[in-house]
Formats: C-alpha cells, sequence, structure tokens
C-alpha cells in the first residue's frame, strides 16, 4: 500500500502535519479521531468518561481495522499502537512514521489534558503514557522523526518528506 501513517503521542501533531503533508503529496487526509467520534456518535472524551479506557481502545481499534484507502495520510489516535491488531492493520497499510516529540514540549502543547480524549487511566501522567507507549511506537515504525521543541509544523512537514525520500518510501 502506498499511504503514510503518522504515529506518535497527543500533542505530536499528528492531525496537523497530517493534513500539510497530504496536501503537498496530492493525497488524501484521515484523521482517525474523527472517525472514531463518527461512528461512536460521541466526543473522545465523553467515550473515555462515560465507558472507560478500555471501552475506547476497543472503539479505536474498530475503526483502525475497518481502514482499507490508498494514497491517503493517516493519523491515528495516539493509543492506536496499544492494541496489536490495530498497529499490525495501520503497520500493513502503508509506511508508518513516528513523529518523535520530548515530553517538555507534548506538556507545553497540551493545554487541555483533561479534555483532549487521551487515552490513560487515572493517576497517570502524559510521562507514564509516553513511557509506555514509546517502545511500541518505535517497534512498529519504518521511519523516526525527531521534532525538537518548538519546531514550526511545516519545518515537520518538510522532515517526514525527506525521511520517507531517504528511507525508499513513497515521496
Amino acid at each position: 500500500m502506498d499511504n503514510i501513517i503518522l504515529t506518535g503521542m497527543p500533542g505530536s501533531g499528528k492531525s496537523t502535519v497530517g493534513v500539510l503533508l497530504a496536501k503537498a503529496l496530492g493525497y488524501q487526509f484521515l484523521d482517525v479521531d474523527l472517525l472514531i467520534q463518527e461512528r461512536e456518535g460521541a466526543l473522545l472524551q465523553e467515550i473515555l468518561d462515560q465507558r472507560g479506557t478500555r471501552a475506547f481502545l476497543e472503539a479505536e481499534e474498530r475503526a483502525v481495522l475497518s481502514l482499507d484507502c490508498r494514497h491517503t495520510v493517516i493519523a491515528p489516535g495516539g493509543s492506536a499502537v496499544c492494541r496489536e491488531g490495530a498497529a499490525r492493520h495501520l503497520s500493513g497499510l502503508g509506511s508508518m512514521v513516528y513523529l518523535n516529540v520530548p515530553l517538555e514540549e507534548l506538556l507545553r502543547r497540551i493545554r487541555n489534558m483533561s479534555q483532549r480524549g487521551i487515552a490513560m487511566e487515572p493517576g497517570q501522567t502524559l510521562a507514564d503514557v509516553l513511557a509506555y507507549r514509546d517502545p511500541l511506537y518505535r517497534k512498529y515504525a519504518d521511519l523516526i522523526v525527531d521534532c525538537p521543541p518548538r519546531q514550526p509544523l511545516d519545518q515537520t512537514v518538510q522532515l517526514v518528506r525527506a525521511a520517507l525520500r531517504s528511507g525508499g518510501l513513497p515521496r
């Protein structure tokens, strides 16, 4: 497949970079978080608050497993790699690019942690979530793009495109 899947933590820029990348490549853009909300008839945070993290991850996995597209930049939720079936399906759809953003930058970017729809258990911090997910992002990534603090998103798009070219992947 010729899709590009942007993985990474909430606040890593998957959706924003994804839109810009899709536009630059002439691809479609698909935000899995929006697909989940449409399919479940609720906002991400409502799903987490009313049904719990497990139900949220199940809904996310169902949404990911339903994906069948071409020439698309896909921005899955940051927790998609937490379910092996979802992570493997994404990996089979195309090139997975991990947007690796330092914790300090994620904390700076995420202002509305309790309303953002982040799959985390009560008492967990963003640092805890990153410590758990980082090895999973790396496991499934075809490419890792390091995103330094305060880097403009258009520069991240250029880094992703350069990494795809040098990695022999589409574009």
